[in-house]
């Protein structure tokens, strides 16, 4: 089968980016996507990938600004020829669905997220950008409607979801009323090596961005200055997370991935508020043997075992932070190392790339044979 890999954007390798380096590996494609930056793929198997990009890779910034093309991106997507693929297998939390398929083509889609600024974070995206008012608020409010119609109508292209949780497959349910297959998303957790001599502090860290959350996590420490937190990551909010911050916190700003993980490794426990889609620096901390102290919703609900590789708590609010840290502290002896370990392990990268082809090999088989 002739197979064609659609993606988003190539300017860094994040996490969705992960997930594309691992299903070329199982399928090595050509790959289509709105914008690219070679450099950025430079110690990725990608690299080797044959790349198309659509015409807003041709447009001012575009590697930089690309999300200010937001009301350009259907149009890009739809003039992908992709006539001659059999199999296309989309990666996507935005636009890379919206491929145009025949009906002798069959098109799977590893969904992120239904497009997450366009539907649930619609208010938060216009209060976070200033636009909840003026002429530019008006102009933003009408190209998110025409989005979130494209989006749904392009959902009926796709012929079968798989997604990365339960959590996301409701999310699916809810906006596309369709039903997704789930396969959670590989974790590099052979990079992290068990860990069981903890010292005498918590760690969090993350993108320092409002969904995330790092500003309570200091709030809530500052009002316990017995207790330490190691505070790792950078973004827009790192000058007001530092400014919340007791002497008890230690911000390092960001850090390369070995000084991460040492910190990840010695911790009592990794601190984590925000409600995520999945959540990959939880399952990375557990597999250094490190327990989480979660926000219990979300993804966190499917890669945190409660009491047994980390705890809950249910508000996003400093209280109940300091809560959980105090019951986390009564039952700490419970936490094994290697028991927390080998939850992280069942999310490791040949799982997802074994599961990942027996479901793509299953769809073509029920189309094709």
């Amino acid at each position: 089968m002739k197979t064609a890999l659609v993606h988003e954007w190539l300017v860094t390798m994040g996490g969705s980016e992960k997930v594309l380096e691992a299903i070329y590996e199982e399928y090595p494609s050509p790959v289509y996507t709105l914008v690219a930056d070679r450099k950025a793929l430079s110690e990725s198997p990608l690299a080797e990938a044959r790349i198309h990009t659509s015409f807003v890779q041709r447009l001012p910034f575009s590697v930089r600004k690309y999300r200010n093309y937001l009301g350009f991106f259907p149009r890009a997507v739809e003039a992908f020829d992709l006539s001659d693929y059999e199999v296309v297998i989309s990666s996507s939390h935005c636009a890379a669905k919206g491929v145009l398929t025949r009906t002798d083509q069959l098109h799977i889609c590893y969904c992120y997220s239904p497009m997450r600024y366009a539907w649930d974070l619609y208010h938060q995206y216009l209060r976070e950008a200033g636009l909840q008012s003026g002429i530019r608020s008006g102009l933003a409010r009408r190209v998110l409607h025409k989005i979130r119609t494209w989006d749904v109508i392009s959902a009926n292209r796709v012929d079968y979801f798989v997604t990365i949780s339960r959590y996301i497959a409701d999310r699916i349910r809810h906006v596309y009323r369709r039903e997704a297959e789930v396969i959670y998303p590989p974790v590099d957790v052979d990079r992290f090596e068990l860990c069981s001599e903890k010292e005498d502090y918590y760690v969090t860290a993350s993108r320092m961005v409002p969904y995330k959350m790092m500003g309570l996590i200091v709030r809530a420490f500052t009002r316990m200055p017995s207790r330490k937190l190691v505070v790792i990551g950078d973004g827009p909010e790192l000058k007001s997370v530092k400014a919340a911050a007791g002497g008890n916190i230690e911000i390092l700003g960001y850090q390369p991935f070995e000084v991460l993980k040492e910190y990840l490794q010695k911790a009592r426990a990794f601190v984590f508020a925000a409600e995520e889609d999945f959540g990959i620096l939880p399952l990375e901390a557990q597999a250094c043997g490190t327990p989480v102290i979660a926000f219990g919703r979300g993804g966190a609900l499917e890669t945190v075992i409660n009491e047994k590789s980390g705890i809950f708590f249910y508000e996003q609010n400093e209280r109940s932070i300091m809560d959980a840290v105090e019951r986390f502290e009564k039952i700490e002896n419970r936490f094994k190392p290697d028991t927390v370990k080998k939850n992280a392990d069942r999310f490791g990268r040949d799982r997802f790339k074994r599961e990942f082809r027996e479901s793509v090999e299953k769809k073509i088989a029920d189309r094709f044979s």
